[in-house]
């Protein structure tokens, strides 16, 4: 069964085809919404700022839903000028600045982060418009990140977001493949002239609200 995990991208979007489950896990509960063929985890329950978002609960709900397959929709911020907003980019690394969120809090285990190249391959196909190939970096948050962070950020990696990162290495630890299509809502802090803030990226997720759900659409043709 596939898995989507959503963001600020799909804020403006009601799922009342999909029924409701609370999924509880030893590392906390989760709301999924569920389908035939997908189930959908929205990341920011009860309005949780990205710092505190329940990796380990929503991606062990997940799992234990039958989740074999997950594809993250992020939204994030462009570290490069050629990469403006409006774009999508399939990453095929990471970097994290985060304390990692880990199932191994009471045993030893190592896991090599990746993305599913497969995954990554079938989204190239399905959702030609998108890059394929870059290097997403994380951050806390909620803050946006200053100019000189970025600056240093751009050096190592194409975009800038708060959650895909963990949701990867989590997923990882629980041998499930994963794969992101990242939108770009906005030119990172100092990359271009016009200020950041929160309103403009959920005022640019808005503006593709139509992309976005044929991205949707798209995903779920694609790997069901």
């Amino acid at each position: 069964m596939l898995g989507i995990i959503g963001g600020t991208s799909l804020l403006e979007f009601t799922f009342g085809h999909l029924q409701k489950k609370v999924v509880h896990t030893p590392y906390g509960s989760s709301e999924l919404l569920m389908g035939s063929a997908i189930v959908l985890l929205l990341r920011h329950q009860n309005q949780r700022a990205p710092h505190r978002i329940a990796y380990r609960a929503h991606l062990a709900a997940l799992s234990v839903s039958g989740v074999d397959r997950i594809i993250s929709i992020g939204s994030t911020g462009s570290l490069k000028p050629d990469l403006s907003p409006g774009s999508l980019i399939i990453p095929d690394d990471y970097v994290s600045l985060s304390a990692s969120p880990t199932i191994f809090n009471h045993s030893i285990g190592h896991i090599s982060p990746e993305f599913s190249k497969e995954l990554m391959e079938t989204l190239a196909q399905k959702i030609p418009a998108a890059r394929v190939g870059g290097t997403y970096i994380q951050t806390d948050g909620p803050r946006i990140e200053t100019a000189a962070e970025i600056r240093w950020m751009a050096e190592v990696a194409d975009v800038v977001g708060m959650t895909v990162a963990s949701e990867a290495s989590v997923a990882k630890e629980l041998n499930i493949p994963f794969a992101a299509i990242c939108t770009i809502d906005n030119y990172a802090n100092g990359v271009a002239q016009e200020e950041v803030t929160y309103d403009q990226i959920v005022a640019n997720a808005r503006l593709y609200k139509k992309r976005t759900e044929s991205m949707l659409k798209a995903i779920i043709s694609g790997c069901t």
